[in-house]
């Protein structure tokens, strides 16, 4: 029995020692280190010369500090962006812009897209003043899915515009990740939303009929679509503001 205890006694210090419960760790603060490392002067961003004792120790505590301060002298890029930035250069020095960078492509090709619906409802008779007056009460059939198309195509032509830019300064500043190529298409329908939201439910009526034009929803939707993240925002902050006037009202 006291062997037994022993023995538990002993696993449970070896498994307490930081040389071997920590040697995957010690690994990746290196391998963090030397990337962000070779990102600073690669970039001719400052270095706090403090690391240089920090990184010359083993001890994972100095790994640590030197991981901390390196953090804030390369942000806002971080060592997750850093090193997918690394992967997609390595991965793809004989490709294209577009074979590096699925997101851009796929970008592109929804920009392309929502261009030529726009086109195509424009041209359409059914998408007029008149027929964007009466709106989604008063309309229906073949003219309000037109119309409704025709917001769409503005509403995702500002949403695109938007995270293209989004991902130029990404680019620009090693912050991409592989996570935002599965969030920006759920922005894309967020802003599609948002553009239809602003153009057909939030619309600023004019006193007369005739000053909700053509013009006016089609700015309303692109500014849906561009600032979607701004409207929902705008949208959490009634909800949560209508949310707090029950809870008083159901603590009192």
């Amino acid at each position: 029995m006291e062997n037994n205890v022993l023995k538990k006694e002993s696993t449970v210090t070896s498994i307490t020692t930081p040389n071997e419960v920590y040697p995957r760790v010690s690994k990746e603060l290196i391998t963090e280190i030397n990337n962000m490392l070779s990102y600073a002067i690669y970039n001719g961003i400052v270095i706090n010369t403090e690391v240089n004792s920090l990184i010359e120790s083993k001890d994972l505590s100095d790994l640590i500090n030197a991981h901390n301060i390196l953090v804030k002298n390369i942000a806002p890029a971080t060592p997750k962006s850093i090193e997918y930035t690394k992967k997609l250069r390595t991965s793809g020095e004989k490709k294209s812009i577009f074979g590096k960078l699925p997101i851009v492509r796929n970008l592109v090709f929804l920009a392309l897209f929502f261009l030529i619906l726009f086109v195509v409802t424009a041209l359409s008779p059914n998408v007029n003043n008149d027929s964007l007056d009466k709106g989604l009460m008063n309309n229906s059939g073949m003219s309000l899915l037109l119309n409704l198309s025709f917001l769409a195509s503005v509403s995702g032509l500002g949403v695109v515009f938007y995270l293209l830019k989004k991902v130029s300064d990404s680019i620009k500043e090693s912050t991409m990740v592989s996570e935002e190529s599965i969030s920006y298409f759920a922005q894309v329908v967020l802003g599609i939303i948002a553009g239809l939201i602003m153009s057909e439910i939030i619309s600023f009526y004019s006193s007369k009929p005739e000053g909700i034009n053509l013009f006016n929803k089609g700015i309303l939707a692109l500014i849906g679509g561009f600032s979607s993240e701004a409207i929902f925002s705008i949208l959490q902050g009634i909800i949560d503001r209508i949310k707090s006037i029950f809870i008083v009202s159901k603590s009192n």
